[in-house]
């Protein structure tokens, strides 16, 4: 006897915007360990989530721009579909209550779909340099109109520009006010704040970083934190 074709789901009443951090050493999750992490608190919340059709349905949820592994975030978004309407406060209340340590949902909101996440604002802790010599590296970096950078991908050894997705960098912490000091930092690390175009291939900070290691004495990338998504635009405003 032929399979029945399965019944066809229908769409979600309403789409909700979470953001969520990456913080600790929950930064050294994947993004396949985050999802299943999440999934499991979305059954645990017991949250009327829409499911996509066909013989095996799935929760209709969407990553925006997830963080490589490694790096700290407090800006990390993802999109559920609801079949019934929630208040996001509850959302985000339920949610907070059952995911595991090191990721906190931040925000729900309503999903705003003209809003625009076409870059990342990122702070960069650095160490065995000098400030003198990260502004010399910066500026050389800057006034240059490519950056060649490798780097060994799904694919293999890829070259690109790490120049061209830059669209501010700057020697200092400048984004969102004082921070919080993470654990791994020192004294004697410096900060670079930068805005970077969601590009392909994606260009990371940690490749601006190898990128400016060419044009100077760079130390190592100590610590990777993504501080905000959004258009550029945006993210230009939150730079003084």
């Amino acid at each position: 006897m032929s399979r029945q074709p399965p019944a066809q789901q229908p769409p979600p009443v309403v789409k909700l915007l979470v953001r969520y951090g990456k913080t600790g050493p929950a930064r050294f999750a994947s993004h396949r360990d985050f999802a299943r992490a999440f999934e499991r608190a979305l059954r645990r919340a017991e949250l009327p989530m829409a499911y996509s059709s066909g013989f095996s349905p799935h929760p209709r949820l969407s990553y925006i721009n997830p963080a490589p592994t490694g790096v700290e975030s407090v800006a990390e978004y993802l999109v559920i579909g609801l079949r019934e309407v929630v208040d996001p406060a509850d959302v985000r209340t339920r949610l907070g209550a059952v995911m595991p340590g090191g990721f906190p949902i931040v925000e729900v909101s309503t999903l705003d779909p003209a809003q625009s996440f076409d870059a990342s604002l990122w702070e960069v802790r650095v160490g065995g340099t000098t400030v003198e010599a990260l502004e010399a590296a910066v500026a050389r970096f800057l006034e240059a109109e490519e950056v060649p950078v490798g780097r060994e991908t799904k694919t293999g050894w890829r070259t690109f520009d790490a120049r061209g997705p830059v669209e501010s960098l700057v020697v200092g912490n400048r984004a969102l006010g004082p921070q919080e000091p993470s654990p791994l930092s020192n004294p004697a690390d410096r900060t670079l704040t930068m805005i970077i175009h969601h590009t392909t291939p994606l260009v990371r900070p940690d490749d601006v970083v190898a990128g400016l290691g060419t044009l100077g004495t760079i130390g190592p990338t100590v610590l990777i934190t993504r501080l905000a998504q959004a258009d550029s635009t945006t993210l230009r405003t939150v730079l003084i």
